[in-house]
């Protein structure tokens, strides 16, 4: 099966390795690149004391840059959403790692289960509020770092006739709304879509699903849970 994966180029090479194991063809398109601001990760952790979130293994990536300035901050619980992102942060050295696995709103449910009141989220641009909607209506204390920005990356009509070329790919991975915003974005991919119904839409969540064109929700299919195990599963 020809798969073709909208994440940003380093997670989709692991989705890559990931199909290939289970006998699929990958197809890279990414949309999104990130640009880190370390400085500004490194200025909020000094600033702070105590928990902090991380909604995204990019953020992970980004604190993973700042070498000895984060070895204080190691002892320091962390929070996140999803075991992968959890499992990067253990590998960095921190040492109480607590995850939840649905999204942020499940993530301030688990903080609030844990009694914690002021904490640091290490975020990016643009992302959904859900945590801290979550952590607003539970009257958690929080602030917000904004360390890392995900900006558009434009295929060329070339790039995107070439991966078309070899077939029609028989379903899309989208694991998030930016990402489906972005593809339909670009008349040559709503274009290759219209001509090849057949392709599947498998989305991450009913949040990511809603993106997508009413006329193509028929091929929709949702993750169980909001991981990728889940959502490769659906192939």
């Amino acid at each position: 099966m020809r798969v073709l994966v909208t994440r940003p180029a380093h997670s989709a090479t692991r989705t890559a390795q990931r199909l290939r194991d289970m006998g699929h063809e990958p197809l890279l398109l990414p949309l999104r690149r990130p640009v880190h601001d370390r400085a500004a990760a490194a200025s909020a952790l000094a600033a702070s004391s105590g928990a902090i979130a991380v909604t995204s293994a990019e953020a992970v990536r980004v604190v993973s840059a700042l070498g000895d300035q984060l070895h204080p901050h190691l002892a320091r619980p962390l929070f996140a959403v999803g075991d992968a992102t959890a499992q990067a942060a253990e590998s960095l050295g921190f040492r109480s790692v607590a995850s939840s696995s649905g999204n942020g709103r499940d993530l301030a449910e688990l903080v609030a289960a844990q009694g914690v009141n002021g904490l640091l989220y290490l975020a990016g641009i643009p992302r959904a509020e859900t945590f801290e909607q979550g952590m607003l209506e539970r009257g958690i204390r929080f602030s917000v770092a904004e360390c890392y920005r995900m900006t558009p990356v434009v295929p060329s009509p070339i790039e995107i006739e070439a991966l078309f070329s070899g077939g029609r790919p028989n379903a899309v991975l989208f694991y998030s709304r930016q990402a489906v915003e972005d593809f339909f974005h670009l008349a040559e991919l709503r274009s290759a879509l219209s001509e090849h119904r057949e392709t599947r839409l498998l989305c991450l969540s009913e949040a990511v699903a809603q993106a997508i064109p009413m006329s193509l929700k028929k091929t929709v299919a949702i993750s169980s849970m909001p991981d990728e195990q889940s959502l490769l599963s659906l192939l």
